[in-house]
């Protein structure tokens, strides 16, 4: 990948002299989901796959941006002077959106740059390709502009620049995971306070098998922030009879407790699955710890059904694609993933199943919805990296 991005860089911008690659994953998020904007814990891990990008300074205030993943579109010019966002910038609104954050925090960009993009992270798969440009992103104007950041400050320009300028109002997660990824290893994050700690997820026996539905309705930017809009009102509603800063802080029998105090059924449906959600986590990353993969699978099980029945962010073609891989045995857990209404299904297999998973699933989704799925039998890598 940092050859063929080279290669473009040339190809577009004449030569390579002074060009750095760097690279940021995706994440795929084992439990712990639409919990990370309610105070609660999350278990993402990196992946293999994500963004490169090959950059050099420039003398001038330029900005020239191209994406190999958008070719169509060619070189997108821009400037550091005045960023705002634009519908004629496209993609170009993320990284835009993190060079604007830095200028929040007073780290202001002395030149513009020339950026070759190439990410192998499938284009509305719910595996945040998105955060791992923006971290990307970060990554790059620390190490060109000598910028005093932190790894944790990465993931929290990247989460502002996504609210703030892009105006997808996202948890901490996907940006957090991108930047603080851990070879073999998942993060157990408290969204709360940002405490986090590695959990090895070497699976002995077992595979992570990340299953593409090829379909992204167009509700999933617009949802999501209701659903957030949701919990939120929800929280004010408990918080006249119980002193909370989040959905996360309550236990499932505190909320059945004093969940009467909030006055929709849509809205106790929502904080529900926040609060179960949470709590399904914590017990997930116990259950990993005492090597009890059978119920890591039942708990994944279960947040499939809450993310369908109580949150209402999965959609038919990922429930096909759980059903079917519930039917096979060997299976051990398996879910949605992401923020929802299409993308992914996540799905922890014994070695031995790989094979018939793929093939059964594959078909059953083939004739019940008409579309191939795609199959990723993932590998869990580190975060962003100057190649």
């Amino acid at each position: 990948m940092k050859e063929t991005v080279l290669k473009k860089f040339e190809e577009i911008f004449g030569d390579i002299k002074d060009v750095n690659v760097y690279f940021a994953p995706g994440r795929v998020n084992m439990i712990g989901e639409h919990t990370d904007y309610n105070g609660g814990h999350v278990f993402p891990c990196a992946l293999t796959i994500g963004t490169y990008v090959a950059a050099r300074k420039r003398e001038d205030d330029k900005l020239r941006f191209y994406s190999m993943n958008f070719d169509r579109l060619g070189v997108i010019e821009s400037s550091i002077v005045d960023l705002k966002p634009e519908k004629e910038a496209e993609w170009t609104n993320y990284p835009k959106g993190v060079m604007w954050a830095f200028e929040k925090r007073g780290f202001k960009m002395p030149c513009g740059l020339d950026i070759v993009l190439n990410g192998n992270i499938p284009n509305g798969s719910g595996l945040s390709s998105s955060a791992s440009l923006e971290v990307v992103t970060g990554y790059m104007l620390r190490d060109l502009f000598g910028f005093d950041v932190t790894n944790v400050d990465l993931a929290l320009i990247g989460q502002y620049s996504e609210n703030n300028f892009n105006g997808m109002n996202c948890g901490i997660m996907d940006q957090f995971a991108s930047a603080m990824g851990k070879k073999d290893n998942a993060i157990f994050l408290d969204t709360a306070d940002l405490s986090y700690e590695y959990a090895p997820l070497v699976l002995k026996g077992a595979k992570i098998v990340v299953t593409n539905s090829k379909v992204k309705h167009s509700l999933v930017d617009s949802e999501y922030n209701v659903r957030r809009s949701e919990c939120e009102k929800a929280l004010e509603e408990l918080q006249t009879v119980v002193d909370i800063k989040g959905l996360g802080d309550l236990s499932e029998e505190q909320f059945e407790q004093y969940k009467s105090a909030i006055g929709d059924d849509v809205r106790v449906r929502r904080a529900k699955h926040a609060v179960y959600e949470n709590r399904r986590t914590i017990r997930a990353v116990e259950a990993l710890k005492n090597n009890d993969l059978k119920l890591f699978g039942e708990l994944m099980n279960a947040s499939h059904v809450s993310l369908r029945d109580d949150y209402q962010v999965s959609c038919d073609e990922i429930d096909v694609l759980v059903e079917e891989a519930w039917k096979v045995p060997g299976v051990i857990g398996s879910r949605i993933t992401g923020g929802g209404f299409g993308g992914c299904t996540v799905s922890i297999v014994k070695d031995e199943a790989v094979a018939e998973f793929q093939e059964k699933v594959g078909a059953a989704y083939r004739e019940r919805v008409g579309k191939d799925a795609d199959f990723y039998v993932v590998e869990i890598g580190d975060g962003p990296a100057k190649l």
